[in-house]
């Protein structure tokens, strides 16, 4: 029985790890007034009838903490990758010259800084979410355990310690949003 207890336990952790990650790469593509290449990274392109991720079809660069380029493998991908940016809405205006386009990130306002604050904390909620239901369904699991023959002392034992784990992965979670908001409000 103590297998399948550990087992419980090592599952949350690795599960709550999963939850962090993908909190931390979906604020990633929140701008924070800097360029990154995260910024255009969930863009697919149409590639000879395929559906493609921008990486693949162009190199991505940042010549300055305000500008993101492309130059594209092949001239004629310009017009697709060019199309793709503005069906992302990702609230820049692509500039092709030709040979690359060039995305120019405006300054923030105040209210777009707290616009994009108030969408971290939201990713942070839904990663909460994630956190305690993965809590829920071990502790579900440690109860059917105890219905099968497990002690109560265990079974309460192994619930303080999930409880712990999920505290911990919270705790996580708010430092990623706060740290993200710091980031967005700094000018």
């Amino acid at each position: 029985m103590s297998e399948e207890l550990e087992l419980i336990i090592s599952e949350v952790s690795v599960d709550m790890k999963k939850a962090i990650s993908h909190l931390e790469t979906e604020i990633s593509k929140i701008r924070a007034g800097k360029a990154t290449p995260q910024i255009v990274e969930g863009i697919f392109v149409d590639y000879y009838g395929s559906a493609t991720p921008i990486s693949q079809v162009a190199n991505i660069s940042i010549p300055d903490p305000r500008t993101i380029t492309l130059q594209p493998w092949e001239k004629n991908m310009l017009g697709p990758i060019e199309k793709a940016i503005i069906a992302s809405n990702i609230g820049l205006n692509p500039q092709n010259d030709g040979i690359y386009i060039r995305l120019y990130l405006p300054p923030l306002t105040e209210e777009r800084r707290k616009e994009l604050s108030k969408r971290v904390f939201n990713e942070g909620e839904q990663a909460k979410v994630a956190v305690r239901s993965i809590r829920r369904d071990s502790i579900e699991q440690v109860r059917k355990l105890q219905k099968d023959g497990l002690s109560e002392d265990t079974a309460k034992n192994s619930e303080g310690t999930i409880q712990g784990i999920t505290d911990k992965y919270i705790l996580i979670v708010d430092q990623v949003c706060k740290d993200k908001e710091k980031e967005i409000m700094t000018v």
